[in-house]
């Protein structure tokens, strides 16, 4: 039993395709497991990382959030533009407590609109994505910020370690913000795996109306997965300005179908109630594997957007196909139990 559920866990193939994908990269360039590129690798995942977090709670409750991107996008560039207009010279935590504070609230505005209005929070979220945008761009006339105010210049400048690579002579270096990832990633493991609000996320996910005679308030929860997933947004907003060194607000395009993609190729179902934070991450990984390694492969970048369109499409397909074998084992039983009581009658 505990190898055919094993056998039907997405997690398993995903790291089977990072396994073969890292051996076929390896062999055709040589250069994968050089110590530089590892910390790239790593350095690649932090900021997806942490918003594939806030976004496999939403999708595990059976709602989807198409905004995060653009809510980390207004938290980092309002962090960063006030720190420059006042010329903080404080703590960076309070940069990054604010950056949580607004994220958290900008995620509250698309929790109580599904709470209250219970519209597909699709069309919430596209509607809240468009409005973000909008204040970014025309309200706080947003720009590309090259010189960070002081707090932000010294978080981005610290690193854990460097290293270097011997032929190539390349080097890189960990930035302290993997700390944060790494915080993000067990903060949402414990919340999912051991409270009572993380079963309640899955319940609702898996039937809303069966949870909510169950006892578990779906209006609450629905509003604390995308606050959540706001905050986390906009932590990593700011997040992705340590690592980059700027500010500048294409950081994130496209980031949602990618973060989607992942979190559904780790085993999320697209309708909820499945998933978990081990096969999110390794969900990001293998879609950081493919856009980051195209070029040691041979293939050109620009074919990234084609590899992540297909692997979208296989992550949907093998949730699809999840659920139709999981009503197939509910009914077959009352199927079975029905035509017994048939031939006994």
């Amino acid at each position: 039993m505990t190898i055919k559920k094993l056998l039907r866990r997405n997690e398993l193939y995903a790291a089977v395709i990072i396994v073969i994908l890292t051996a076929v990269i390896q062999g055709k360039s040589g250069q994968f497991f050089t110590a530089n590129n590892l910390v790239d690798m790593v350095r690649s995942l932090i900021v997806p990382g942490m918003m594939a977090c806030g976004l496999f709670m939403v999708i595990a409750s059976g709602n989807i959030d198409v905004s995060f991107p653009y809510t980390a996008m207004l938290c980092m560039f309002s962090v960063t533009r006030l720190f420059q207009i006042i010329d903080y010279q404080g703590s960076v935590i309070v940069g990054f407590l604010m950056a949580a504070v607004l994220g958290l609230l900008l995620g509250l505005i698309n929790g109580v609109l599904a709470a209250w209005l219970r519209l597909p929070t699709l069309i919430i979220t596209l509607g809240t994505c468009a409005a973000y945008t909008g204040f970014t761009q025309g309200v706080l006339k947003s720009s590309v910020i090259s010189t960070l105010p002081v707090p932000l210049a010294r978080f981005s400048a610290a690193t854990l370690f460097e290293v270097r690579n011997g032929v190539t002579g390349l080097g890189s270096s960990m930035p302290v913000c993997v700390i944060l990832l790494i915080a993000v990633l067990l903060v949402t493991a414990f919340i999912m795996k051991y409270t009572m609000l993380g079963r309640g996320i899955y319940a609702v996910g898996g039937d809303p109306v069966a949870a909510e005679r169950a006892g578990f308030h779906v209006g609450f929860i629905k509003i604390f997965v995308f606050a959540f997933c706001g905050m986390i947004g906009g932590i990593a907003g700011l997040t992705q300005v340590a690592v980059s060194g700027m500010c500048q607000i294409n950081f994130f395009e496209g980031y949602e179908m990618t973060i989607i993609a992942a979190v559904v190729l780790g085993g999320a179902s697209i309708s909820g109630g499945t998933g978990t934070v081990f096969g999110t991450f390794l969900g990001v990984l293998l879609m950081k594997l493919i856009s980051n390694n195209l070029i040691l492969l041979g293939i050109p970048t620009n074919w990234s957007k084609l590899m992540t369109g297909i692997l979208i499409i296989a992550g949907i397909t093998a949730s699809g196909y999840r659920m139709v074998m999981a009503e197939r084992r509910v009914t077959s039983p009352i199927l079975e139990k029905k035509d017994a009581g048939e031939v006994k009658g």
